[in-house]
């Protein structure tokens, strides 16, 4: 089996979806089969010579990781279907928020749309694709209301998997007291990811007498989704915002890590939290990776709830998005309670358990078995 596996420019240090591709391209490869990642900014000559690259290689199935800001926000990724000779699986990371051009009334979309010949957001990729993968239940739902088009669900896996020992010195190593109760966010930082709001319900949880209260901030600010001028101008406010709170020395922002010190320090802390401002689900590899260190974790409730996360069971679920008040609620909960917390973070790693990247790379050995026999009847 030959696999294109077609994504954006990043490295996976600065990008959710080339992380996801290259653990996904390592996972096939242990099953025998070979992987040839092929780039492209979504430029049209840039998208005209992926095609013709891939032409070369001559591969049974191209497989598109699809995020907007992945192709620089450029709609001509989604002609590959009428470039490539071999069938075109789509797996979709991000959807239902974005449409090129945007301009164009929702109206005239939904008429656009309504044959099944073309989607707003993925111009042909998803039309046209043999299969349409998504890794969670609302974009499934979402697909299904607005193209009609059964994708198949196949669920992430952590993207960063616990490295066992060697994380005793981790606290000193970051600076973090020893006898700390320690709150730890992980993955990429945006303004979207709700940190305000967690450095401010860590505030008043320190006001309110836990004065052990420690958060840590694992995670680089440079992505795709937040170039480097602006990472550091949001560094600098997040720094800014917990010193007006008084909470300056109690906030530990680390930057990029390599995954092992992640797991390291994962493993150092208490609880975790992922505070989403449209709610957290499980297409986060950074939330499945805290579940796989048996974390008890708390996260926002998103809308349409995620059905793998539920309160009491798997997680502690912040009902509001950007209000620290229910984010003190659901920690204080977490942080009151011993029975609760056991029972959440074991709940969280058997979610985790049951995704793993062999897993994965089955399910998708399956799926291209059906494309290619189908594309060879």
């Amino acid at each position: 089996m030959r696999i294109a596996m077609v994504q954006g420019r990043a490295d996976p240090g600065r990008d959710g979806v080339t992380d996801y591709a290259a653990h996904l391209a390592d996972a096939l490869r242990a099953t025998g089969a070979a992987v040839e990642p092929v780039a492209t900014a979504g430029s049209p000559g840039d998208v005209v010579r992926a095609a013709r690259r891939i032409a070369r290689w001559d591969p049974d199935v191209v497989h598109v990781q699809f995020a907007p800001s992945a192709f620089g926000f450029r709609p001509w990724p989604g002609l590959l279907p009428e470039l490539v000779r071999a069938p075109v699986v789509t797996t979709v990371h991000e959807y239902g928020w974005w449409a090129a051009p945007s301009w164009v009334p929702a109206a005239v979309w939904r008429a656009v749309e309504r044959p099944g010949w073309f989607d707003r957001e993925t111009g042909r990729l998803v039309p046209a694709s043999a299969v349409t993968v998504t890794t969670n239940a609302g974009h499934t739902d979402q697909l299904r209301t607005r193209l009609g088009v059964r994708a198949r669900l196949v669920p992430l896996a952590p993207n960063v998997p616990d490295a066992g020992g060697g994380w005793h010195s981790v606290r000193e190593d970051l600076g973090v007291p020893p006898d700390a109760e320690v709150v730890a966010f992980f993955g990429f930082v945006h303004p979207v990811k709700g940190l305000r709001y967690l450095i401010d319900a860590v505030a008043r949880l320190r006001a309110a007498g836990r004065d052990r209260l420690h958060l840590l901030v694992l995670g680089g600010f440079t992505s795709l989704a937040l170039p480097e001028p602006q990472a550091r101008a949001f560094r600098a406010e997040l720094t800014t915002w917990a010193a007006a709170r008084g909470v300056a020395e109690h906030v530990t922002v680390t930057g990029h890590l390599p995954a092992e010190r992640v797991s390291c320090a994962l493993r150092t802390a208490d609880l975790a939290a992922f505070p989403f401002t449209a709610g957290a689900t499980t297409k986060s590899g950074a939330l499945l990776s805290a579940f796989a260190h048996g974390l008890p974790t708390v996260v926002t409730a998103a809308d349409p709830p995620d059905p793998d996360l539920v309160d009491g069971e798997t997680v502690v679920v912040a009902p509001r998005v950007r209000d620290p008040d229910v984010l003190v609620d659901a920690l204080g909960r977490l942080l009151d309670d011993p029975v609760l917390r056991d029972r959440v973070a074991a709940g969280g790693t058997a979610l985790a358990a049951r995704r793993s990247w062999p897993r994965i790379a089955a399910a998708h050995r399956e799926l291209y078995a059906r494309v290619t026999e189908r594309a060879g009847g």
